[in-house]
Formats: structure tokens, C-alpha cells, sequence
């Protein structure tokens, strides 16, 4: 009898990581606090921020990340989702985990889940989020890491990062997104975001509605939870060397943002969060902080890649993220969309925003089960998609729109961080044939 092959450890990480995707998203805090626990709650050896928001919470962690190692500490990044790679979720000195590495850390989280399960600990394994965040967290131990910055992966309360005890938090943004999981309003969606919020410490708050800002403050009284206005107290001039920003605490000369206006708002908050942490004991090197900040990078968001036409990504993946994607395309001149998004998502508000200022669009989808195909966004769009072709293929869809902006044109891809990162390898791919460059976010 021939003894069966043993799976490779690649194989069976892999494997595991895909059968949770299945799972989908599931809120509560029992599983995660229990792999951990068993795991030895890797979580507790190294100091947390944690980040959330609706729009912008990606930029802030790049920003904060970035200050912290030019301050000299070693620190670990999670973040999701991720573009062309799941390894870009984990990332330690900005070096995304090492393919061993995930895979050792992903198998050691279904091993520890496997006996939870046998025992009856947890009623099943955790999700596809679940496991990655415990990953990380097992990966920022091994590594030894002085302090790790978080991003949220939905809401707050009930999100798997909210396990850790952050020194200082962020609210970036509250808008209407993911409203079937998070509720209907903004201040509903605010409540699960506040859930970031810990007692006796700082959260910094970005430019939101006011409904949204008296629910955080509802849920922060009783917390004794200090709120921190990223915007009071602040001034910012245009200098010749980026933007100058002073606040309260400080001032720093010469910061170039990532593309878009709303990145000035976003580096207030993650400065901001960067001296709470410092008054909570975290230390960072307040004169290395402009030019950690200009030398951020956040793929896939307004990102230009080089070549004839240019193609501009940007995830833009509800109407506000849409709205502030228009304002940036308002400086560019002409240009052809290639669009798709989830199903979940608010097509006709992104429809409304972005397909009436382009010269042409056309409708596509990721390779994601959520995804809706062309058909399904047209008819949601309405009269907005009229004219608007369709192509299944995203590779297609990228090509078409290349052909029709001509010279003249930028073709500019929105709607999903999963059609973006589909598409980037062809579009730098193609930059490169066509003699331009890929140009990070500047």
C-alpha cells in the first residue's frame, strides 16, 4: 500500500487560509481571545496603536509607521487588506513577512485552533481575519518587536485587533460603509468604531459629522476616555519644502503628504496619535518626523504609475472615498475609468461621484466572490452606466481603456482595493514596456 504524500507546509497553510475564507465575516472577540490565550497571548509582549475609520485609517498606519522606525524602534505594521499578496498584511522594519515565516505562523494558529476545537473551547476555527491577526501577532513576538501599529479591519468593538490594550487610538473618518454589519447611521457606525476607545486613554478623532463625534463622546464618558480634535489647536501653512503643521505640542516644517487633499487630515491624526503615544510613554524622534512622513508609501491608493497613457489607482470603495478620489481628479485633465466594485458596497453613490467626469468608463470585476460583474453594476448604476462598456476580464477592461485615452488621457482605476491590486502588476508592467515608471505615492 503506497503511504499517501504529506502536504508541503506551503500547501497546507494555504489550504487552511482558503477554507476560512469561507467563514466570512463573523463579529465577537471569544475565539480570537482564546487562540491567543493558548497561544501564550503573543499580543501582550510588545506595544500597540491601534488605528480605525472608515476612509484614511491605511495612510495614518503608513504614516505612523513610518515615524516610528526612522525613530529607531522596531516595529510591526498589520494592515489589510492586502493588494497582490497576503504577506503585505504583516510587516516588520516595513519588510513584509517572509513566506517560511507566514506559513509557520499560520499552521501554528490552526494547530492551537484544532485543539481549542477538540476540547470544545471555541465552537470552530477561527476566520480567514482571525487567523491572520493572530499570525501577526505571533510573528511581532518572534521578532521581538518594540511596538505594533494596527489597523481595524471593520468597525472596532467586535474587530479581532481590539484584543490589544493600545497605548493611544485613532478614528480617522465615520461614513456610511459596510452598513449591513455596522448599522444604518453614522452615529450607529461610530458606537462600533468607538469600541477602539480605552479608559483613561487618548483617542484622536478626524474630521467626521457631528452625529458621529457625540456617539464616540457618549461612549467615551464613561470610559473617562480623553478625546483628542486632531484639527484643534492646529494650524497648517503651505511651505516651499510640503506643509507646515503645528499643534499643541509641537511643530514640523517641510511634510510632503501622500496625494490627495485629504491626506493633510491624515497626517494631523497620525502626528496627533504620535504625541499621545509619546505622553503615554512611547518615544519618537520629533525631528526625523517630516521626513519620515514624506517617505510613507501606501500602494494602491493614488498611486501613479508611469507610461503612455499613466494609470492612476486608487481603492476608493464607498462614496466618501469616491468623492475625495473626484477631488484629486478635478487637477488631472481627461481620463477613462475602469470601475468595479463589491457587491456590498454603494455603486450608485460611487457611480454619481466619479462615472459623470469621465470620458469614458468601462465595468468590471476582481476574481473575489463578492465581486458584482459588470451587468450587476450597471444596473445599479442606472442611467449613469448608459454608455459604459463591459468586460469581465479586469486584464481586458485595462487594455480597452489604455486604447481609448489615447495620448491625451489618464486611465484611472477605482471602485475596489481587489480590482487594484488585479490590476497593478499589468499596469506596471505595462508602464515599463511603454518607457514610463512605476512612481510611488509622492
Amino acid at each position: 500500500m503506497t503511504t499517501p504524500r504529506r502536504a508541503r507546509p506551503a500547501d497546507a497553510a494555504a489550504r487552511y487560509l482558503t477554507a476560512r475564507t469561507r467563514l466570512g465575516v463573523k463579529f465577537g472577540l471569544e475565539t480570537i481571545r482564546a487562540v491567543l490565550e493558548r497561544m501564550g497571548r503573543p499580543q501582550s509582549s510588545f506595544k500597540t496603536l491601534l488605528v480605525a475609520g472608515t476612509n484614511g485609517k491605511g495612510s495614518v498606519v503608513a504614516y505612523v509607521d513610518a515615524a516610528l522606525r526612522a525613530s529607531g524602534l522596531r516595529v510591526g505594521r498589520y494592515t489589510s487588506p492586502h493588494l497582490e499578496r497576503v504577506n503585505e498584511r504583516i510587516a516588520v522594519g516595513g519588510r513584509d513577512i517572509p513566506d517560511r515565516a507566514l506559513r509557520a505562523a499560520v499552521l501554528r494558529v490552526r494547530d492551537t485552533a484544532a485543539v481549542l476545537v477538540r476540547e470544545g473551547a471555541i465552537p470552530g476555527h477561527p476566520t480567514y481575519f482571525e487567523v491572520l491577526t493572530a499570525a501577526a501577532f505571533a510573528h511581532f513576538r518572534d521578532r521581538a518587536v518594540d511596538v505594533a501599529v494596527l489597523e481595524v479591519g471593520m468597525g472596532g468593538r467586535l474587530d479581532a485587533t481590539n484584543v490589544a490594550e493600545p497605548l493611544a487610538s485613532a478614528i480617522v473618518s465615520v461614513d456610511l460603509d459596510h452598513q449591513a454589519y455596522l448599522g444604518r447611521t453614522r452615529a450607529r457606525i461610530a458606537r462600533e468604531k468607538a469600541g477602539v476607545l480605552r479608559r483613561g486613554r487618548a483617542t484622536v478623532l478626524g474630521p467626521m459629522a457631528d452625529d458621529a463625534r457625540r456617539a464616540i463622546a457618549e461612549v467615551a464618558r464613561p470610559l473617562r476616555a480623553r478625546l483628542v480634535d486632531a484639527r484643534r489647536g492646529c494650524a497648517v501653512e503651505l511651505g516651499p519644502g510640503g506643509i507646515d503643521l503645528r499643534t499643541p505640542r509641537g511643530r514640523y516644517r517641510g511634510i510632503r503628504p501622500l496625494p490627495g487633499r485629504h491626506q493633510v487630515d491624515n497626517v494631523m491624526v497620525a502626528v496627533r496619535l504620535l504625541e499621545e503615544a509619546r505622553g503615554a510613554g512611547l518615544a519618537f524622534d520629533a525631528a526625523a518626523l517630516p521626513r519620515a512622513l514624506g517617505a510613507a508609501r501606501w500602494p494602491g491608493r493614488l498611486e501613479k504609475i508611469g507610461g503612455r497613457p499613466p494609470v492612476l489607482l486608487d481603492g476608493a470603495h464607498n462614496p466618501a472615498a469616491a468623492r475625495a478620489l473626484r477631488d484629486h481628479l478635478r487637477g488631472i485633465g481627461p481620463f477613462v475609468l475602469v470601475f468595479g466594485a463589491m457587491r456590498d458596497k454603494d455603486i450608485a453613490g460611487m457611480a454619481r461621484v466619479l462615472f459623470p467626469l469621465a470620458r469614458a468608463v468601462v465595468l468590471t470585476r476582481s476574481r473575489v466572490d463578492r465581486a458584482a460583474t459588470p451587468a450587476e453594476i450597471a444596473e445599479r448604476a442606472g442611467t449613469l452606466a448608459a454608455g459604459a462598456r463591459r468586460e469581465d476580464s479586469p486584464r481586458r477592461a485595462l487594455r480597452w481603456a489604455s486604447r481609448r485615452a489615447g495620448e491625451d488621457a489618464t486611465v484611472v482605476v477605482a471602485g475596489s482595493l481587489f480590482l487594484v491590486g488585479a490590476l497593478r502588476a499589468a499596469a506596471v508592467a505595462a508602464g515599463r514596456q511603454r518607457g514610463g515608471a512605476s512612481k510611488p505615492p509622492m
